[in-house]
């Protein structure tokens, strides 16, 4: 059986970002038929419908890579109560022209971290209302609205002891969606 290719979106362009760290440590937790590749948004041009008929480079290998992939998951910030800019346009790019999104289909996972009690549920709820308008079905439960906090990630970038099992639970039922989902 050919492995199961998940595109990884980080919503995040900080170089000791949280959520890139999570990224990195929660994929360790998927099963060996499983493979994630994290998808480079960061040097997109802003969105501009005037340049779909002649996209850049990057958005092309963006739209290939989305289109390459068997399924999603996003691990985002939150910034000012919503998901970043970055990460808005990486998915128009990828959802343009109209008729021709790379992201309908693929069933996705939501998760991210902050340093707010509250984790980045609002920024996770606009992206699950824009997944949904782009044919994405997504992971409902569990949610995954993650403290930044002491213990978080062990001394080796994995997730630490006091977070493995409910990061375990919800890459299992992650895993189960995609297998459920995927085309």
């Amino acid at each position: 059986m050919e492995p199961y290719r998940i595109a990884v979106i980080v919503g995040s362009l900080r170089k000791d970002s949280f959520n890139r760290m999570m990224a990195n440590a929660v994929v360790k937790l998927a099963p060996s038929d499983f493979s994630f590749k994290q998808v480079q948004i960061g040097d997109l041009p802003l969105y501009n419908q005037d340049d779909d008929a002649n996209p850049a480079e990057s958005v092309k290998r963006l739209k290939g890579e989305i289109t390459a992939s068997r399924g999603l998951l996003f691990v985002t910030a939150e910034y000012n109560r919503s998901i970043p800019g970055i990460l808005k346009n990486a998915i128009d790019h990828a959802s343009r022209p109209y008729g021709q999104s790379a992201w309908a289909g693929k069933p996705a996972g939501v998760m991210g971290v902050s340093v707010g009690a509250t984790g980045t549920s609002m920024a996770q709820q606009h992206l699950r209302n824009v997944l949904a308008y782009l044919d994405v079905p997504t992971l409902g439960q569990p949610e995954a609205y993650i403290q930044a906090k002491e213990g978080l990630f062990d001394e080796a970038g994995n997730i630490g002891a006091g977070s493995i099992k409910f990061l375990q639970k919800w890459m299992d039922h992650y895993v189960a969606w995609v297998k459920k989902h995927a085309a």
